[in-house]
């Protein structure tokens, strides 16, 4: 992990594996060094609570000159390898799911059956595609996986797509509202407002997907997850990246779900 500084005022280790111990290291160095640092930006690292408390106690020293200290999205699974750091916990949002569409394992799996379910009426619900969206808003930086099965549709969306009627502003990846990426036997696609771009397609076997979004960057990616041997970390392939400015409403994770097809939001 690379420490960037600017102007010799801020000092960013968003994401770069930092524990308790290391807000200790970090406080002495202050301490013991003063600088013209005023900005630490912390996040998506795992200071825990004496970690944090000791250099928030580091704003009242005037020698550190520090004004802010950032130690948002923390938590232990922070200290996870490569993208899973940012890993979340993501679940399936019963109120938009098509009425074909089977939900189980405790809304995380998704399953299109050919007896329509007894959901109640709701305004979110999708009515044509078979499609469900996530319960979850996705902010900052987000990673998850998806296991599927048969064709699959893995995506993301702004909350206002439309839910009703046939037609592109409904269906992920055939919008401006909607990204995603189309998973079947022998091919990946990504697809955006309309546009196909063929991918390679993926080794047989190969049914794991990760699914990277860091909005304040602008970028949303997708990889070919393939578990590692020997215990060692899966490895991660990279797929295809959109890029946006995603400053609208609320994003939230989509699945369309095709025929004898299934999909599941994976537990870290």
């Amino acid at each position: 992990c690379v420490c960037v500084c600017v102007c010799v005022c801020v000092c960013v280790l968003s994401g770069c594996l930092v524990t308790q111990e290391g807000c200790a290291s970090l406080a002495s160095a202050l301490s013991s060094n003063p600088s013209h640092l005023r900005k630490l930006d912390l996040s998506y690292n795992h200071p825990g609570d004496s970690g944090a408390a000791l250099l928030s106690a580091g704003l009242e020293d005037p020698l550190w000159r520090l004004d802010t200290i950032s130690v948002e999205h923390g938590g232990v699974w922070r200290l996870k390898p490569a993208l899973k750091k940012y890993a979340c916990d993501l679940t399936l949002d019963p109120n938009t799911a098509h009425r074909r569409l089977s939900l189980s394992e405790d809304n995380r799996k998704v399953t299109l059956v050919r007896e329509g379910q007894s959901y109640p009426d709701h305004p979110d619900r999708f009515d044509s595609w078979y499609q469900v969206l996530g319960r979850e808003a996705l902010t900052g930086r987000c990673y998850w996986e998806v296991e599927w099965e048969g064709e699959v549709y893995i995506g993301v969306t702004y909350r206002g797509i439309t839910r009703r009627g046939r037609g592109g502003d409904s269906r992920l990846g055939l919008n401006n509202k909607s990204w995603g990426l189309v998973c079947s036997d022998g091919r990946y696609s990504a697809l955006y407002n309309g546009t196909a771009t063929a991918l390679p397609p993926p080794p047989a076997g190969s049914t794991r997907v990760g699914v990277y979004l860091d909005r304040p960057a602008g970028s949303l990616s997708f990889y070919r997850v393939s578990p590692g041997g020997g215990g060692s970390s899966d490895t991660l392939t990279h797929l295809h990246t959109f890029c946006s400015s995603f400053t609208q409403e609320d994003l939230l994770p989509g699945v369309g779900v095709g025929g004898r097809g299934s999909a599941s939001l994976c537990r870290f």
